[in-house]
């Protein structure tokens, strides 16, 4: 297994826990891809998940890049457009450094 999907197996396990209900994994579409897809109450969460063992190499959060995050956007209106969704939606990053979780709500780089 690979680690990506270990560290989305903890962020689902998360999530779960804080009620957050998970729709999808790995959504895939022409711009890229979506690690995660939720639901908090009437919210969707388009997840990015990074992970990490220590900061060697920076801090995972690092590696969510503007250009990263241009194609997060255009999968998650990608996927409402193919689901009929119309629903208010925010991106979350979750970080797994060390084993201990980190979730940052709404990132944005505008």
């Amino acid at each position: 297994m690979r680690r990506g999907s270990n560290y989305e197996d903890i962020a689902c396990e998360y999530l779960r826990g804080l009620g957050y209900e998970i729709l999808t994994r790995n959504y895939y579409c022409g711009f890229g891809e979506l690690d995660l897809v939720a639901r908090e109450g009437d919210e969707l969460v388009f997840v990015e998940v990074k992970g990490g063992v220590d900061e060697e190499f920076g801090h995972p959060a690092q590696r969510l890049t503007p250009k990263k995050f241009d194609r997060i956007v255009r999968c998650a209106f990608r996927f409402l457009e193919e689901n009929s969704l119309d629903l208010p939606f925010r991106i979350d990053l979750i970080v797994i450094l060390g084993g201990k979780v980190e979730h940052y709500k709404n990132v944005s780089f505008w």
